[in-house]
């Protein structure tokens, strides 16, 4: 990762880590980047927070000044800004979102020409470039200075898309969605109520400071609590930008993103889709999801955290199903990124297809308790690589005997030590967590006073 840019954009708190001279270079670098050799086309989504419409004009002001052309969808998820530059003439895409972030957060996310992430080569340019190390970058004069247009046209198309990939009417099924007040809740409710389902929807009224606040897929309680009390059969909850969604079945039980793994991997398996046989996870993924999957014959592959890894896993070895845990889902055959509303439309095709409530598709699977503790540390590798924590680690696992896990990993964004098990029980979790955690302490890795 950058000084700027992590493994999701360039993400920080607006006008005090992410400002809007950063956004109108970046503006200026891409513009003039990509419009070298020919006049650029550049699309822009955004989300709903108050700052995503500074950031939306500062990017196109930049874009346009180094004599690009920018194309404003306004409104929309990340995945259609995806789609619409992988689809389109475009030479790449900016999606303004801090994703699950509070609403005073926000991010720029820079996707090629194929709808995929930005190369991490532009991204140092680009770095380099806020940092004054390319020098200037000529102004577009006269007739070369770039056009802004509105294009609120690709983003119909792009839900148009998702509508056209249904199998089946949703005619008589009751969905709730939790839109998180943001992105999807311009479309969400649309594209279900064109399948023909009776679609409940919360959270959608975005006022550009409640986006995911105490609502979406990271208070996934909310849509709990409305799906039982209204009696639905499903509920699907987004996050801010739309890149993810969790489910809840129709008893209010959280479906996430291990378990829409195996839902969709199982029918894709069965229906001859699932390519490769494969499955791609993070190693966050739970061990129950393993075992899972070794029972019907899947392999999986695990990558680092973050579904940039996932993706060019799957890319690379030609699988066509992703995730993570968090509810990022790839589909690769429809998308090259994590789609909030395409994954509960793949979810409604296998309950369709198979006659099944989510509940029930899901009932196979243990999910083993989790248990995730972050310790602060002076330094990362010296706690990672001390000789008595990795021989405590050894011990934790030897305790387990092979049913449960222990993953112990250094933090990519904070000065932390995650140390996560999961075990046939909480209690059993806890205890190993703990003994790692007593051990680093004691050797005096940690930085707490």
């Amino acid at each position: 990762m950058g000084k700027y840019f992590g493994t999701d954009g360039f993400r920080g708190e607006a006008n005090v880590d992410l400002t809007v001279e950063h956004a109108y270079k970046v503006g200026r670098f891409l513009g003039w980047y990509f419009g070298q050799e020919h006049k650029c086309k550049v699309v822009i989504g955004k989300d709903t927070r108050r700052s995503s419409y500074m950031f939306e004009y500062a990017l196109a002001s930049g874009l346009t000044a180094s004599g690009a052309d920018a194309y404003l969808l306004h409104v929309t998820t990340t995945p259609s800004v995806s789609y619409v530059v992988r689809t389109e003439d475009f030479d790449c895409g900016i999606m303004i979102s801090a994703s699950h972030n509070p609403y005073y957060d926000n991010g720029i996310k820079l996707l090629n020409g194929a709808g995929e992430k930005m190369s991490e080569d532009v991204i140092e340019k680009i770095e380099a470039y806020l940092d004054g190390e390319l020098g200037e970058i000529p102004f577009a004069v006269k007739d070369a200075i770039g056009c802004t247009t509105d294009y609120v046209m690709g983003r119909n198309r792009y839900m148009g898309y998702l509508i056209s990939l249904a199998t089946r009417s949703f005619k008589g099924i009751r969905v709730g969605l939790d839109c998180s007040n943001g992105s999807a809740w311009s479309m969400a409710k649309s594209i279900f109520d064109a399948l023909g389902a009776k679609t409940y929807v919360i959270n959608n009224e975005p006022d550009g400071t409640n986006i995911n606040m105490n609502c979406g897929s990271t208070h996934i309680e909310v849509l709990q609590k409305y799906v039982k009390d209204n009696h639905l059969d499903v509920g699907f909850a987004y996050d801010g930008d739309a890149d993810r969604c969790l489910a809840v079945d129709e008893n209010g039980r959280v479906v996430d993103g291990d378990l829409i793994l195996y839902v969709c991997g199982r029918y894709m398996k069965e229906s001859g889709q699932l390519d490769t046989d494969t499955v791609v996870t993070t190693i966050m993924s739970n061990i129950g999801l393993y075992k899972a999957f070794d029972e019907i014959g899947i392999s999986y592959e695990k990558t680092n955290v973050g579904d940039k890894y996932v993706y060019e896993n799957m890319a690379e070895n030609g699988h066509r199903l992703g995730g993570e845990q968090s509810g990022h889902i790839i589909f690769s055959k429809y998308a090259n990124t994590g789609d909030g509303i395409l994954t509960s439309l793949k979810i409604m095709e296998v309950m369709l297809e198979k006659k099944q409530s989510l509940g029930k598709l899901t009932e196979e699977v243990e999910i083993y308790p989790q248990v995730l503790k972050n310790i602060r540390v002076k330094s990362k590798p010296a706690a990672r690589q001390d000789e008595d924590v990795i021989a405590a680690i050894a011990e934790a696992e030897a305790q387990l005997n092979g049913d449960g896990r222990i993953l112990v990993r250094e933090s990519g964004t904070e000065p932390v030590i995650r140390v996560m098990a999961e075990a046939k029980t909480t209690e059993l979790c806890n205890q190993v967590v703990d003994q790692i955690i007593e051990v680093i302490r004691k050797k005096g890795h940690t930085a707490e006073a």
